[in-house]
């Protein structure tokens, strides 16, 4: 279960959820709209975990791990580096903020939540990260639930990098703003350095993890 660890945390490690939490808190109501963007995340990481472990447990229903596993750990692998690769040699010219960026000063609830899923559940990257976790939980020899707790802490982990900067807000209000706005000129400029580096280095464990298994 420690590839699970690694991969929670290689979605809260990555930074472009971080951003828009924190642009968030400076729209015209920081805190529904912010707390609605939590909300959607967490729904989002969290459904993709649950599909993939309930995937794994109807796949295998028991004995030793599939083969077909270590196959899909590979190309998750490899998939994970081909995307950080690419962010790396692309890192120059992503620079310019993407227009969901832009538009967030004017964000709602609702599309903060609905922005927060397509950034999640229907992000690939996010994904690839989020199903080989479900897969792993769901091979593993638990109980339902031991599964459920261990998707609950993969999702409750993944999301913490964005759960941080909201909560803080939510407690303590504007006294939070001035670091916050610091650390979110500092991600949009190292936004696509550190999503690289990210996607790399976990990738290279899945696709270990995956070889080693066979």
């Amino acid at each position: 279960m420690r590839e699970v660890g690694a991969l929670a945390l290689g979605i809260a490690a990555s930074p472009f959820p971080v951003i828009p939490a924190i642009l968030l808190l400076f729209t015209a109501r920081p805190r529904p709209t912010s707390l609605a963007f939590l909300g959607g995340w967490f729904g989002g990481i969290g459904s993709v975990v649950g599909v993939f472990v309930v995937l794994a447990e109807l796949l295998d229903p028991g004995g030793d791990p599939p083969t077909w596993l270590s196959w899909v750990r590979i190309a998750a692998g490899i998939a994970l580096v081909g995307y950080g690769l690419r962010r790396w040699v692309t890192r120059r010219a992503s620079a310019e903020m993407p227009g969901w960026v832009r538009s967030i000063q004017d964000a709602t609830p609702r599309t903060a939540a609905r922005l927060a899923l397509l950034l999640s559940a229907a992000n690939p990257k996010v994904m690839l990260l989020a199903a080989a976790a479900g897969l792993e939980i769901g091979d593993a020899d638990l109980t339902t639930a031991g599964a459920i707790v261990a998707a609950g802490a993969f999702t409750i982990v993944a999301s913490m990098s964005v759960a941080i900067p909201v909560i803080a807000y939510a407690v303590k209000g504007d006294s939070v703003l001035p670091p916050l706005e610091q650390a979110k000129v500092w991600l949009l400029r190292h936004n696509a350095m550190i999503m690289a580096i990210v996607l790399t280095v976990i990738g290279l464990v899945v696709l270990s993890n995956g070889v080693t298994a066979l």
